[in-house]
């Protein structure tokens, strides 16, 4: 059955990319990109071995982290988290009709999935390398983060805390999808969203290039409130968790535009471009233009 589902996500999202790259890329850039791949791939090298060594990591540790949560017994649910919102998801899954549970399911897998795919794509499209490896390091702020608050607090979701209340929508509608979340998701980890602080960053950084991909911040600030809510009205995550996603967010968007600004190195960019911020320079300006 996993087999299966990831057959679908991995043709769904395909299918979006490919599209996504023909509505906002287009084929001037994708011409310039085959022949300034392995240059572009020089530059992003370093950053993408970091994320890929965190994503390995978190693979191994989270196996761990209810052990080491429980030893320090940080738990927030009850006595912080429920007190502070109260029945606000049950609110909210009151509004419940087929037709968003469906919309948001899908959100929840496969849009979610391509949101954090796509600008990978689109900014490997640009001659500027700045915009991805600052994506590429706010993906690893958030990881590394997140375990860190995994490891340290313990908060239950919704539908683990009140199961009688609250309702599995994504499960209970499609089963099929628990063969694929199970594997990166525990019980006690709720606390931030990650959902919510990737696809926050996402939108962040789109905003910062909406020049050259205007289209795309209007997609990805609607793809990322889609995630947002759909964690709260699937009974997945808390709006408490949501709130902490976001400022999980803006604080790895942030730290990667200062660590990337640190270590970064001259950068061509077109359309009457601009030179990245290097240690020792006497000019610096964004890649991105001002409105």
């Amino acid at each position: 059955m996993l087999v299966d589902v990831l057959v679908r996500l991995a043709i769904i999202v395909t299918t979006l990319i490919v599209l996504s790259t023909a509505l906002f890329v287009g084929r001037q850039r994708l011409v310039r990109t085959l022949r300034e791949w392995p240059g572009r791939l020089k530059a992003m090298a370093p950053v993408t071995v970091v994320l890929v060594t965190v994503l390995l990591f978190n693979s191994v540790a989270r196996q761990n982290l209810p052990d080491v949560s429980w030893l320090i017994d940080w738990e927030i649910t009850q006595p912080v988290i429920y007190d502070i919102e109260g029945d606000f998801i049950l609110f909210l899954q009151a509004q419940a009709t087929p037709e968003l549970t469906a919309y948001f399911s899908f959100i929840y897998i496969y849009g979610y999935i391509f949101l954090l795919i796509f600008p990978v794509v689109a900014y490997f499209m640009l001659p500027n390398t700045r915009p991805l490896r600052e994506l590429l390091t706010a993906y690893t702020l958030n990881y590394t983060l997140g375990l860190v608050c995994y490891a340290i607090i313990i908060a239950y979701g919704p539908r683990n805390l009140m199961p009688e209340l609250i309702d599995a929508l994504l499960y209970d509608t499609y089963p099929r999808y628990q063969h694929l979340t199970r594997q990166v998701n525990r019980n006690t980890n709720v606390f931030p969203s990650l959902h919510t602080s990737l696809a926050v960053t996402v939108t962040l950084l789109s905003y910062r290039t909406r020049d050259i991909y205007r289209g795309w911040f209007w997609l990805a600030a609607w793809l990322g409130i889609s995630v947002c809510i759909s964690t709260m009205y699937l009974g997945i995550h808390w709006a408490t968790d949501v709130v902490a996603g976001i400022a999980l967010a803006w604080i790895s968007v942030t730290l990667s535009k200062y660590l990337v600004g640190r270590w970064s190195v001259y950068d061509a960019i077109g359309n009457g471009a601009v030179l990245e911020r290097i240690p020792g320079a006497t000019r610096v300006r964004s890649y991105v233009r001002r409105d």
